[in-house]
């Protein structure tokens, strides 16, 4: 049964991963997905066709979250395309991990403009968007509620800030309906993070299920939140990693 019939959403970074299986689960709800992407082309439209093999609207762009300038147009773009705009999935992010003392200042300002600067952008343009009872919905980190050992501090400052964002802007644009809330993703099977590389063992220790996650089960929590049974959860992190934090 399709939830979110008509419903038009905008996936920030949906060309593989999280992002990829967050586009492909929302349109299998009902929704007509425009999506960013910036790397691989071929694999962007294979995401496409995925949407279109259910029915609805796939719309990808080339756009990278770390200029400012894509991060807002996106949105723009995303609402003009659909001729409107429902929900935003912020799930474009980068990860450098690495001892403190090795991490340049180029690192610090690309992790912070896209996990961070490209999370506020799309939101606040997403904003003067949105419809009464829109949805935001933002991509964080198990990094942001545990860090399990050295290594993290840019990735991890980066996925907590967003817990203030989400909190504010709940705050902010919750006399219109519209709801913000938070997933954080554990150790996830990707193409980034893959469940057979050489760190998974130590990862999958690290949760209580002793397993990496699929994307399919963070997208299943983000379908949630952006659908109907969400309206009257906001503010929210949710923690889709195995008892990572537990």
């Amino acid at each position: 049964m399709s939830t979110m019939n008509g419903t038009a959403v905008l996936v920030t970074g949906g060309g593989r991963g999280i992002g990829a299986a967050t586009a492909v689960r929302l349109a299998r709800e009902g929704a007509d997905v425009a999506f960013t992407w910036v790397q691989d082309e071929v694999r962007a439209k294979e995401v496409a066709a995925r949407i279109e093999a259910v029915g609805r609207k796939a719309l990808p762009l080339r756009a990278d979250a770390a200029d400012a300038g894509d991060a807002a147009g996106a949105v723009e773009w995303a609402a003009d395309a659909l001729g409107r705009l429902d929900v935003l999935v912020n799930n474009a992010g980068v990860g450098v991990l690495g001892p403190l003392e090795s991490l340049a200042l180029a690192d610090v300002d690309r992790v912070l403009a896209v996990n961070v600067r490209a999370a506020f952008l799309a939101s606040q343009a997403a904003a003067a968007r949105l419809p009464e009872g829109g949805r935001i919905v933002t991509i964080g980190s198990c990094m942001a509620q545990r860090v399990p050992g050295p290594g993290g501090v840019l990735y991890a400052m980066s996925k907590t800030a967003l817990i203030g964002l989400t909190k504010a802007l709940a705050r902010e644009l919750g006399g219109r309906g519209i709801t913000a809330n938070l997933v954080h993703p554990g150790p996830i099977d990707t193409d980034m993070n893959p469940a057979d590389g050489p760190y998974a063992d130590g990862q999958s220790a690290l949760t209580a299920l002793g397993r990496f996650g699929t994307a399919e089960e963070v997208a299943a929590t983000v379908a949630f939140l952006a659908g109907p049974e969400g309206r009257y959860v906001t503010g929210a992190e949710f923690a889709v990693d195995g008892g990572h934090a537990a």
